[in-house]
Order: structure tokens, then sequence, then C-alpha cells
């Protein structure tokens, strides 16, 4: 494409179009339908100069437009609560679902990485002294020590609350670092999986790995999904940077990263459950089966929200990208 004479040809367009977007008065029928016309043809004029010959401030400028003129065009919408309901009902758990190929195994092999760590640290006695001196294990692994004491140290809502903050921020950053082909991600999960195995390690090398599972269990089962999801949702658009597929990578980037972030608000409903729970539930009076019976059932309910509701709106087509008419026009590409 040669750029000077495709903007000569249709800067008269272009400025036609700024004309009627900087009208005061109201636009006639003719001036609303050249508008739409107008808006139409720059918007597809910006794709194949995005795609053929892109220019930064020419672009720049037909962003500007073409954003104005969707805006008067579409008129501006505001977020209802439809929009959230739809989210929860469909968005959340479809984007969810059609990960589970990612995250599903991320969940089984990090699982087995915690505990073949922890029977490492648990059989191996040298391993113990590098991490702490003798006292210092007793003190954590004792009847009353500090990996009991630990969920009951802060009132229960201010713990519920820096839990789940932390959760919520590692979750964020599994989503948002994946960009980087994934690697901050595997260090990030390695992270959560190698503090899993000391605690099973030092517990069951004392002989208390049964109480250190019923302090685990009750939030630790919807906490660790959601910190898998998170990671393999990362993962996933680490590889779309690898392997767009059809689309050109930065499409694919674009659908992946927003479906990405709507999941990272989606997470953060979740984990907020399990900080719940952690606070309220783990260090309570109630009998152990009981603590980790509630445990299992919020699980249960997570994935039969994903796999049900998540599995018939992804069948439906719902990807969990904004809707169609929240997207900015891209013109097709060939394969």
């Amino acid at each position: 494409m040669d750029l000077d004479v495709f903007v000569s040809a249709h800067r008269a367009e272009w400025d036609r179009l700024d004309t009627l977007l900087r009208r005061q008065r109201r636009l006639t029928g003719a001036e609303a339908d050249e508008l739409v016309a107008l808006y139409q043809r720059t918007a597809t004029h910006l794709s194949l100069i995005q795609s053929s010959a892109p220019d930064p401030q020419l672009t720049g400028r037909l962003s500007q437009l073409v954003a104005r003129a969707r805006s008067a065009v579409t008129g501006t919408r505001r977020a209802s609560w439809r929009d959230a309901t739809r989210f929860l009902t469909r968005g959340f758990p479809a984007a969810v679902y059609r990960s589970r190929h990612w995250w599903v195994p991320t969940a089984l092999l990090s699982t087995a990485i915690a505990a073949l760590l922890g029977w490492w640290i648990g059989t191996h006695p040298e391993v113990q002294s590098s991490i702490g001196a003798p006292s210092e294990l007793r003190d954590l692994t004792r009847p009353g020590g500090q990996y009991e004491t630990y969920y009951s140290s802060h009132p229960a809502a201010s713990f519920a609350a820096q839990v789940w903050t932390n959760n919520a921020q590692a979750a964020a950053m599994c989503l948002v670092l994946g960009v980087f082909l994934g690697i901050p991600v595997l260090w990030i999960l390695f992270q959560n999986m190698l503090n899993l195995g000391v605690g099973i390690g030092l517990m069951s090398s004392a002989g208390r790995l049964d109480t250190f599972l019923g302090l685990v269990l009750p939030h630790g089962l919807l906490e660790l999904t959601a910190v898998f999801v998170a990671a393999g949702t990362g993962l996933r658009l680490g590889w779309t940077v690898i392997d767009p597929g059809p689309r050109s990578r930065r499409t694919a980037l674009a659908e992946e990263g927003r479906a990405a972030l709507g999941m990272a608000i989606g997470l953060a409903l979740i984990l907020f459950i399990s900080g719940a729970i952690e606070g309220f539930v783990t260090p309570s009076g109630l009998p152990t089966w009981a603590r980790i019976a509630i445990g299992i059932a919020a699980e249960l309910v997570f994935l039969a929200y994903v796999y049900v509701l998540g599995g018939r709106a992804a069948r439906a087509g719902d990807t969990g990208d904004v809707d169609e008419a929240e997207r900015s026009a891209v013109l097709p590409t060939a394969a």
C-alpha cells in the first residue's frame, strides 16, 4: 500500500466525519446516515493501515476518530445489574470452562509436586535442618504451635480480608504476567507449592499431618483451585503469544487478555469466599470432619458452577470476552 496515495484518497472522508462529529446541533436524518457510513468506512481504513502500512501518527488520529464516531453512533452505555448477572452466570464460568485444559493439568501437576516436596522434606532430616533450627521447627509443629495458631492470630474479619487481598494479588499476577510467555506464572506457582510442601513435610515428620490437613483443607481446596485457574489461564495467555492460531497475534492477545481480566474479577469473588472460610471456619471450634466437609462442599459447588453453567454457556458460544458490540472493529484476515 502506498500510504501517501491512500491518505490523499480518503482524507476528505475523514475530515467530513470529523466535521459531523463536531456539530453542536442535532444532525438531520441524511447527516446521521452519512455519519454511520463514514464511520464504517473509516473503521475499515484503520484496519487496513494497521495491517498493511502501520503509521503511529495516522493510526492514532484514526483511532480517536473511530472511537468518537463509535460513541456517537452507538451512544454511551452504562453497566447495569443485568451485565453483572450475565458475567456471573455466563461470562466468568464460560471463561473458566474454556481454560480447563490448562488449569486442570496445572492443578494435578502442582499437587503432585507439593506432595513430592512434602515427602522429601518429611523423610530427610538434613533438609529439615536447612529450613530452621530444631527449636524453631518444634515451635512450628507442636500442639498449639505456629501452624495452628496462625489461623486464629488475628480477628476473623481482618484475617479473612488480609488473606483475600494476598490471594487475589497472587491470582491477578498470574493472569497479567502470563503474557511474558508464562515464565513468571511458573515461579509464582512453584512458590505456592513449596510453601505447601514445607508445611506437609514438617508436620508429617512430627506425626501431625492429620492436624495440618484438617487446618488446610477447609479453605485450601477452593483457594488452591482459584490459584490453579489463574495460573492455567496465565499459561494459556503466554502460549497465545507463541501460537495465536488462525487469529492475528494482536487480535488473539486482545481477546484472551480481555477474558483474563474478567476472570481476575471473578476469581477475586471466589477467593473472597475461600478467605471467609479461612477466617471464620478454619479456626472455629467445629469438629475437623465438619470443617473439611464445608471445604469439600464449597469446592464441589464451584466445580458444578464451572462445568454446568460454564459448559452450557461455552457451548452456546460465550468465551468470557466482552460483548461483540463493545469490541473494536477489526478487518477479517485470510487464514
